[in-house]
């Protein structure tokens, strides 16, 4: 994407040149002085392909007069003239003639098209692009160049480096974002093709200045105006307005306002590119995330007392709060897969995927494991043993009946791998009879569970020793445990049937 570079704009053309003097009074001012144009371009990670532009005629007979400020042009390359001979009085001529504004600047260059070289054409851009110039004539000026061919790179690059000089200029200057827009629509009019997209070099000028209420204004205008941007390029590049914004909203961490921010887009009447709604469920994961740290916070500070236990209107706000963010992940979900093709189908799925991941949602995630699977986009095997843990700390016997399959053929490390995974689900879902059978059938299949997975485990069940069932279970796995020589034996010595109460010594 097209990043903020500077793009700054100095013409020198030997003299000034007043706005309220005329140019034939100053003409023999220009000739035998050197006339040099400074005129280079430093854009900086500009690999974003120019957007496919139209032209739209003007009314023929209408004159708006437009005035920018110049900035300054820095320029590698020089286009001189030393003496008197090589400017030709057609260029003077041309320049006052179209000064005039008695006839449309095409009809005067046609006229005088054998009497310019490109050169001297160039030099007609840059005069009217000076401070106190119709700067619209500078437009139509490329517009006529445009029409017969005659724009070559440098004449491009040039005229390029005019409009953003003006961009700039409105920019800085603090114009109304509306007279932005209306500078951008006319450089789709006569044809401009910068090779980056101008749309996103306005976001980020804006961004930068720290005018983020207006970048959002402007984007949302230039989706009014229908101002054309690159969607995609021969690289891979995806790009576009709303995408761009909300894009720069996530690099600065605001998850949720780049989530509203195409939602408010969408929902206004207008029409957002579909990348915009992939960055979008992007940052639905980001934030449901980082929501997700803040609560394994939370739940720490709990542990160790320095707050008080959550209680159940806590909770609420936070079921709220979380199911909230995954109904806009799945309202964008469906307008990616209403206004995409089925190439998005797969990264849908994933975008998907991972907002459940990241809300512990075991079913919902199984399910786009399979989905993704259908659309021909297979997940990673460590997304599959995610999910199966989160399905185990909810036990959901048939989700995790059905991850299980299959598991038989794979390999010694991805078999231990996924058992350990449903092992620890268990462990902390406080599921501690299935954990229990879960390392039994690990030592079956000659696994050996680590020796941290283990300990929970024992630790667990002898905390709860006197839960119905627990007692059987623990003695069974220290049982299991001790043939294998990886604990000690228990010993039991002492059984009270009136309050149903074991004594054993650990040995």
């Amino acid at each position: 994407m097209a990043s903020a570079g500077g793009f700054a704009y100095f013409v020198d053309l030997g003299l000034t040149l007043s706005a309220s003097s005329s140019f034939s009074n100053q003409r023999h001012q220009l000739f035998g002085r050197r006339l040099s144009i400074y005129s280079c371009l430093d854009y900086k990670n500009l690999n974003v392909q120019s957007p496919r532009l139209s032209v739209a005629p003007r009314k023929k007979g209408t004159r708006e007069i437009r005035l920018f400020r110049s900035g300054g042009i820095e320029l590698n390359r020089f286009l001189t003239s030393d003496n008197e001979d090589e400017m030709s009085q057609g260029f003077f001529e041309a320049i006052e003639e179209l000064e005039r504004m008695a006839r449309e600047p095409a009809d005067v260059l046609v006229e005088m098209n054998d009497k310019l070289s490109i050169r001297e054409l160039q030099l007609v851009l840059v005069y009217f692009s000076q401070e106190g110039r119709d700067s619209w004539c500078a437009l139509e000026v490329f517009d006529w160049l445009r029409k017969e061919n005659r724009v070559d790179k440098e004449t491009m690059e040039l005229m390029v480096s005019i409009m953003c000089g003006w961009v700039q200029k409105l920019i800085n200057g603090e114009h109304d974002v509306a007279d932005v827009v209306d500078l951008l629509v006319d450089m789709d009019c006569v044809g401009l093709k910068p090779g980056f997209s101008m749309v996103e070099k306005v976001i980020s000028l804006y961004w930068e200045m720290g005018e983020k209420e207006r970048a959002i204004v402007f984007v949302e205008k230039a989706l009014r105006r229908g101002i054309p941007y690159v969607d995609d390029d021969d690289k891979g590049h995806k790009g576009g307005p709303t995408g761009y914004l909300a894009w720069k909203m996530m690099v600065d961490g605001n998850f949720k306002d780049a989530v509203q921010l195409v939602i408010y887009f969408r929902e206004s009447g207008l029409k957002p590119e579909i990348y915009s709604y992939l960055i979008a469920m992007t940052a639905v994961v980001k934030e449901l995330n980082e929501f997700a740290k803040a609560l394994r916070k939370l739940k720490g500070f709990t542990k160790t007392s320095l707050i008080a236990e959550l209680d159940e209107q806590n909770y609420e706000l936070i079921e709220n709060y979380q199911s909230a963010l995954i109904a806009d992940g799945v309202k964008l979900s469906k307008w990616v897969i209403q206004e995409g093709d089925s190439s998005l189908y797969g990264v849908v799925h994933e975008r998907l995927l991972a907002m459940y991941i990241c809300a512990g949602r075991g079913v919902e995630a199984e399910r786009q494991l399979w989905e993704m699977k259908v659309v021909g986009k297979e997940a990673g095997k460590d997304l599959y043993d995610i999910v199966l843990a989160i399905c185990a700390s909810q036990k959901e016997t048939d989700a995790i009946s059905r991850l299980l399959t299959g598991m038989e053929v794979t390999s010694y490390a991805s078999k231990k791998k996924t058992l350990l995974w449903l092992l620890r689900g268990y462990v902390k879902g406080g599921h501690l009879n299935d954990a229990s059978e879960t390392i039994i059938k690990m030592l079956d299949l000659g696994l050996c569970p680590d020796y941290l997975d283990r300990a929970a485990v024992v630790h667990g069940l002898r905390k709860a020793i006197n839960n119905p069932g627990n007692l059987e279970t623990y003695l069974k796995l220290c049982k299991r445990l001790s043939d294998e020589s990886l604990i000690g034996p228990c010993l039991i010595y002492l059984y009270m049937k009136k309050y149903k109460l074991w004594v054993i010594e650990m040995l």
